[in-house]
């Protein structure tokens, strides 16, 4: 996880683009967990809880406390998931409009850092990028 977590630290080391994953990329994460959310299914109530459990089991693979770290992290989303659903907001088009323009700042931090997306490497990267951060927070 180590080793992953600094490759993904190399492309993220201009101020500015740091500042926009920090904000960028748990919104980008909370939005997927919201679009899952609105995906209903029989026995487990929505897809975001199966791959919550899912994602669960990859970061457990790679390092224990990362990934206890990032279970907090996926429930909290889903807790939030519960609640706006709860209000009558519409979660879909809300996460929808916040992924598109997560993503959009995004792309404008890596033009400024002068960098590729790590996950245009490797997918993977895509599941490193938020617990790099939970990683930076916790420092």
């Amino acid at each position: 996880m180590n080793q992953l977590l600094d490759e993904y630290a190399s492309s993220h080391q201009n101020k500015t683009n740091k500042k926009i994953h920090y904000v960028a990329v748990p919104v980008i994460f909370w939005t997927i967990t919201a679009m899952l959310w609105v995906v209903k299914l029989p026995y487990v109530e929505n897809l975001a809880v199966v791959m919550t459990v899912l994602v669960s089991f990859y970061y457990l693979a790679k390092d224990l406390k990362v990934a206890i770290q990032m279970i907090v992290i996926s429930i909290l989303c889903l807790l939030l998931n519960g609640f706006l659903e709860k209000q009558g907001l519409p979660l879909l088009t809300i996460a929808l409009v916040l992924f598109v323009i997560a993503w959009i700042f995004q792309f404008i931090g890596h033009k400024i850092e002068g960098k590729k997306p790590s996950f245009f490497k490797d997918l993977q990267f895509l599941l490193i990028g938020p617990a790099w951060i939970v990683k930076e927070l916790f420092k």
